[in-house]
């Protein structure tokens, strides 16, 4: 190969590479979501198992069955799952007030009118929005969202501003949209990485009980309760490599993949083992149902120290 030639394709080679760090999203192909150094690219398989996972396992619930929170169609009038959106740069922005503005970042947010909200626009839930400014790549989040006059301002209980080329994370001891004070996006199952080659990062779930603690890359706690045996937020775990994906359909075995690969960030206090994802009308119900034959005793705890 000609010098100029290599060098030509050296540098599409780099392109690409950063383009490609952190499966890019649809509808925002030109940003990765995060590097793929970020704790949530990084593959977590060949880490150590910790000496007290069979303890935190045990307080999430070992024979408690793993459950997929988002799916295709409407459930109580609502999509299943987390929805994301994107916009361009000149989204126009608008003023965001915060119940916890001391450990959120000030607005104005480029949220549009319509911007999905988690569980519908008469949701009583934790109500996150999702917005992704495709042309800084730029990752905006809040939790429990309310619009105001129309969409011309809102409110929220809390929100976070992402840069999706950047590692940084919150300060320590703050919270995000998520009560561990982490990114919601990149923990989400999203089905259009099923056309790419499969779920190439870890995902977000929850348990109902957790410490007052948290371990990196998590910043924040949501509990008062000390109990050693009980999991801090942040916690990661991954599905045993000795676990058969014999008779599981397509969507549930990329799942299931992804969580022996990267496993799993606990991210919220909610139901036991209830991953995260974004609706899709391409996912199957059915075949996500199936996830309900893993169980807690299938999992173990990733010691991550290193």
């Amino acid at each position: 190969m000609r010098p100029l030639a290599a060098l030509v394709f050296l540098v599409a080679l780099i392109g690409l590479a950063a383009t490609t760090a952190g499966r890019p999203l649809r509808g925002a192909p030109r940003c990765p979501v995060f590097p793929r150094s970020n704790p949530w690219n990084q593959r977590v398989d060949r880490l150590p198992v910790a000496r007290n996972s069979a303890t935190l396992i045990a307080s999430i619930g070992a024979d408690r069955p793993v459950h997929a929170d988002f799916g295709s169609g409407l459930y109580q009038g609502a999509p299943i799952g987390i929805p994301y959106t994107t916009v361009p740069g000149n989204q126009k922005r608008v003023p965001v007030s915060f119940d916890t503005a001391d450990e959120s970042d000030r607005g104005p947010y480029p949220i549009p009118p319509d911007a999905p909200i988690e569980g519908g626009s008469n949701s009583d839930g934790d109500r996150h929005v999702i917005v992704v400014d495709r042309s800084r790549c730029r990752l905006y989040e809040l939790f429990d969202a309310h619009p105001i006059a129309g969409g011309a301002r809102w409110r929220a209980g809390s929100g976070a501003v992402w840069s999706l080329r950047s590692n940084h994370l919150r300060p320590r001891g703050w919270t995000s949209a998520d009560a561990a004070g982490l990114p919601i996006l990149p923990g989400l199952a999203r089905y259009e990485e099923l056309a790419r080659g499969g779920i190439n990062h870890a995902l977000r779930f929850t348990a109902s009980r957790t410490r007052r603690a948290y371990v990196a890359p998590a910043r924040h706690y949501a509990s008062n309760d000390t109990d050693p045996a009980l999991p801090p937020m942040g916690l990661r775990v991954r599905l045993k490599q000795s676990f058969s994906l014999k008779g599981f359909g397509p969507q549930a075995r990329a799942v299931l993949v992804a969580l022996k690969h990267y496993g799993m960030l606990l991210a919220d206090n909610g139901s036991p083992w209830f991953i995260t994802g974004a609706p899709s009308r391409g996912w199957s119900n059915d075949d996500l149902h199936q996830l309900g034959r893993v169980h807690g005793s299938d999992f173990e705890v990733v010691d991550t120290r290193g």
